[in-house]
């Protein structure tokens, strides 16, 4: 929790007033108890009437200065708190953008999702009230202390036998609640991801029935974290408990003793009531210190979870002196004895050499899993090479900025993903600045301005998430029109004609052909239409390049590549039949 302070300590300066208003706030409460000693001792035994009244209005003044304080407290530390809260929130973001594809395949998005909402409204709790409290509380407690044993030292030591083994109690039911705590935090994000997949997937989990499968898993996550949050109350419950016969039993005890002495004339009764009052008057932070345990045990596991995310790795960045782009830039891509294995040791490419010309392009083909997807995501590197390098007009990718990279290098894949916004926004996606021609001239080139037109506001209207309100025909064109606008130097493709249907396919090919006329192209194809666009085809397998040639060579001379294109071409005659 030390690792905090950082975010804290721009507002350290209201939160010092903070502190300070709390303090002064409850040091005006410990201090009515002493003015009722002196009304007890005073006009109440003696019959000193004349002072009665400037005691009343002291009682009065310490009663509205500890309103107004909690007042300016409130209002002082709302900012600071919501400010530590937005630029943690901030952080994280960023930090996923920055880190790899691979970690997003590891993580369910619904404990990264629990971790940017639950987990930092925990935590903006803890720095806006709990830390305040758990520091305020437990001095004036040991004011009040000070104070009871000025009054009488016999009345503290009864006070201190029965704090002593409410601090130790109530430590040992922290430790447990800590568990806790964390355990129902990581199972609201396992069902914060159930919710979301659910949602996403609603048209499959609708076409295939499978709704009610997914709520008996829903409820069984639901139930565990019930059976979890009752766990943390039981704890709780039995913490109050503890908490509330406590200090109870100091009370009995400082009245039993008080009563003795003020029969042996060794106390006064006023003496008496201050004690008991300021006893009374620490109930609520003697009892609340419990709870404020809990709150910072819970925004413990809270910062635990988040420091999980932003401690992890960032494995692909810009070097420290990054290459600039040779100029002017051909586009001329190697493979130099690539190779790749992901984080468990599986190899996927195992050493692969690929020469594309400036203005070229190759197509892939393989069978599934031989390795093509992976290749392709090497060059805007949403992955690094295990081994060898990749070289855009001999410069390594790896020695160029990412942004000077991901500049020159366009993407469109095989699942586009789109967002919720225009379609100019979508399309503009990597170059923001791009005027509506633009964006038109690539909406054009995937044969996608037409559909575009008919929508209800046209450029501007907003597709809804993850564009599912599109076919997917339309989905894959709006990606590939993103991919073109930026007029990038290399094109990488993976499979981006898969959802279109034949007719659609042969119109955006059509227009692909003068898009790639100059342009480094790389593309995954599947289909013998789409392996027609390449000047050469390179045949996948197993992580290896088997065979590389035109594709009338490939076809005359190869004949597991002639076997592979015939399973495709089977599958669009299919689908040419279905169409027509």
């Amino acid at each position: 929790m030390r690792r905090l302070w950082p975010y804290v300590r721009p507002h350290r300066a209201r939160m010092a007033v903070v502190l300070a208003a709390t303090m002064l706030a409850m040091l005006c409460g410990l201090g009515i108890p002493l003015l009722t000693q002196r009304i007890v001792d005073g006009p109440i035994q003696n019959g000193e009437t004349a002072v009665l009244p400037w005691l009343i209005l002291g009682v009065l003044a310490l009663g509205l200065s500890e309103a107004a304080l909690f007042y300016i407290r409130r209002k002082v530390v709302a900012r600071p708190a919501a400010e530590v809260e937005a630029r943690m929130r901030f952080d994280l973001y960023q930090r996923l953008q920055r880190l790899p594809v691979s970690f997003h395949d590891r993580w369910q998005s619904g404990q990264l999702l629990s971790r940017a909402t639950n987990d930092l409204t925990t935590v903006r709790r803890f720095v806006a009230f709990a830390v305040i409290f758990l520091i305020v509380n437990t001095l004036v407690v040991l004011i009040g202390l000070g104070i009871i044993a000025a009054l009488s030292p016999w009345l503290v030591v009864v006070s201190l036998c029965g704090a002593l083994p409410l601090i130790i109690i109530s430590f040992f039911f922290e430790s447990r609640f800590k568990v806790v705590a964390r355990r129902a935090q990581d199972q609201s994000g396992d069902l914060t991801t159930t919710v979301e997949e659910s949602a996403l997937g609603i048209r499959v989990l609708k076409a295939f029935g499978r709704g009610p499968e997914l709520s008996k898993r829903f409820l069984a996550q639901a139930r565990e974290l019930r059976s979890t949050e009752l766990n943390k109350i039981s704890i709780l419950a039995a913490l109050w408990s503890v908490l509330i016969v406590f200090p109870e039993l100091s009370i009995a005890g400082m009245l039993g003793v008080g009563a003795i002495g003020i029969v042996d004339g060794t106390m006064t009764v006023g003496t008496l009531v201050a004690a008991v009052a300021v006893s009374a008057y620490l109930r609520w932070p003697t009892d609340s210190i419990g709870w404020l345990l809990a709150e910072t045990n819970q925004a413990a596991s809270a910062l635990e979870r988040y420091w999980e995310v932003i401690d992890s790795p960032v494995t692909i960045t810009s070097p420290d002196s990054p290459v600039p782009l040779p100029a002017p830039l051909r586009g001329h891509v190697r493979f130099e004895g690539v190779r790749f294995a992901f984080e468990d040791g599986r190899e996927v490419l195992k050493g692969i050499d690929l020469d594309l010309r400036p203005g070229e392009t190759v197509a892939l083909v393989g069978a599934t899993g031989s390795g093509k997807t992976t290749l392709t995501a090497l060059v805007p590197r949403l992955a690094d090479v295990t081994a060898g390098r990749i070289t855009i007009d001999g410069v390594d990718v790896r020695d160029l900025s990412l942004e000077d990279l991901r500049t020159v290098v366009g993407t469109a894949f095989e699942e586009p993903v789109l967002f919720s916004a225009s379609v100019t926004e979508n399309v503009a996606l990597g170059v923001p600045d791009v005027d509506e021609e633009r964006v038109r001239e690539a909406l054009r080139v995937a044969r996608a301005e037409e559909f575009v037109d008919q929508l209800p506001w046209g450029l501007a209207t907003r597709i809804g998430e993850q564009g599912l309100s599109l076919s997917g025909g339309q989905r894959q064109r709006l990606a590939l029109a993103r991919a073109v606008v930026g007029r990038p130097a290399v094109l990488v493709l993976d499979d981006p004609l898969s959802a279109l249907d034949v007719h659609t396919e042969a119109e955006v090919e059509a227009a692909l052909r003068r898009v790639l006329r100059g342009v480094t192209a790389l593309v995954v194809a599947h289909r013998p239409s789409t392996v027609q666009l390449a000047d050469r085809v390179a045949m996948l397998v197993d992580g290896r390049i088997a065979a590389f040639g035109s594709h009338r060579e490939l076809l005359d001379n190869n004949e597991e590549y002639r076997r592979l294109l015939s399973s495709a071409d089977a599958d669009d005659k299919v689908e040419e039949e279905v169409a027509s």
